[in-house]
């Protein structure tokens, strides 16, 4: 009986464990937005890495100071509600680091002189004329793929590297695209 019991407190500590350290490093994401269309559409299943390095081309998921509208509110259930807040968790496509120069002309991207290769992005321009010296340190400069209908820091500027809550390793849902995230 002795070993019976022990057998279930061990089973009882190693789950706990377990899950808190998947807590500790991972946070499940549901995308809520368009905006990073064809790569991630609404209701995407994603699992992001909180404590992976951020590099060029990685998506994020960061907190911002933009309040829910009352629409965007009423279509959560209660649960999404409870996790939601007051502001929005945006998810984006990292542009450039710190320290990189960024222009955005004539419907390109140029990254420190270099016109950038964007196949991921929905259609072909990327509107707005942007011409950034050096992108602070600290801050990165994110947009979505979706260029027509992404708010992002075209619009909002840098976000700070302390904002975001981790890069989109892999999608879970739905399970015909289940896989890593690139």
């Amino acid at each position: 009986m002795k070993n019976v019991i022990f057998e279930w407190i061990k089973t009882i500590v190693i789950a706990f464990a377990a899950a808190f350290l998947i807590n500790v490093f991972i946070t499940p994401l549901q995308v809520h937005s368009v905006s990073m269309n064809p790569t991630l559409v609404e209701n995407d299943y994603l699992i992001l890495n909180d404590h992976a390095k951020i590099e060029r081309g990685d998506i994020v998921s960061f907190t911002s100071d933009i309040p829910f509208e009352e629409f965007e509110l009423q279509s959560f259930n209660f649960i999404q509600k409870f996790q939601a807040g007051d502001t929005k968790n945006l998810i984006k496509r990292v542009i450039a680091l710190p320290g990189d120069q960024l222009q955005i002309y004539d419907g390109k991207v140029y990254l420190n002189g270099e016109l950038q290769e964007e196949p991921y992005i929905l259609g072909d321009f990327t509107f707005g004329d942007i011409y950034i010296e050096e992108i602070p340190e600290g801050e990165i400069f994110v947009m979505g793929d979706n260029r027509d209908n992404s708010l992002d820091s075209r619009s909002f500027g840098t976000v700070s590297i302390d904002k975001v809550q981790g890069r989109a390793m892999v999608r879970l849902f739905p399970f015909n695209k289940i896989g890593v995230l690139e």
